[in-house]
């Protein structure tokens, strides 16, 4: 990206009145904390948490169904089409810390497939909110179903939840699986093995 395209990149991302809202309340969550916001390395902070929430959080802003809807073909192929190891960054709703791993995003076409790019498009959508990984997964899966229309559907999600590394059990190791399906990876044994099989390397 150029230089030339940032500022109206940024103009739409951020808004000044949000910004100055959201900084407000983080200086007072630091003077709280016992903390000086005048000090020289927190001056601008309140700023740079603003933003950096208007940006983590962009997703409320971004429609996945037009993601989607703008990039369908007619196309006789009726395998399974899967885009693995998608990364995801999102933030817990409970605590507004991080957490982030992989998706797996398989679908079975019925005659109309969708550009490759607009499924990852779709997770960071989705993921770029206030999340639960149960309710991500889900979120995924449905809107991919009502476009696309598939004979089966499948989202897998392997995430790191620093809510549980960092504060409360502190297990630094712990990983949640999430997964929903849909049509033929539900009802057959099959796709399903073969979604798992390609999603774990073998």
């Amino acid at each position: 990206m150029s230089q030339a395209d940032r500022p109206e990149l940024e103009a739409d991302l951020y808004s000044g009145s949000v910004t100055e809202a959201i900084a407000e309340h983080v200086t007072g969550i630091l003077e709280s904390l016992g903390e000086n916001p005048n000090r020289p390395g927190l001056v601008r902070t309140p700023v740079r948490v603003a933003r950096a929430y208007q940006f983590l959080l962009q997703g409320y802003h971004q429609n996945p169904r037009s993601i989607l809807e703008g990039a369908l073909f007619e196309e006789d192929y009726r395998e399974m089409i899967l885009v693995k190891d998608i990364d995801v960054f999102s933030l817990c709703e409970h605590h507004l810390i991080p957490f982030f791993g992989k998706a797996h995003v398989a679908y079975i076409p019925d005659g109309r497939v969708v550009g490759l790019s607009k499924i990852p498009r779709v997770v960071d959508a989705f993921a770029r909110r206030l999340q639960l990984q149960e309710r991500l997964t889900v979120q995924i899966r449905d809107a991919i179903e009502v476009v696309l229309r598939p004979k089966g559907i499948a989202v897998h999600i392997e995430a790191t939840h620093l809510c549980v590394s960092m504060r409360g059990v502190q297990k630094q190791n712990a990983v949640t699986t999430t997964s929903s399906l849909g049509g033929e990876f539900l009802s057959s044994e099959t796709a399903r093995a073969e979604f798992m099989r390609l999603i774990n390397g073998k």
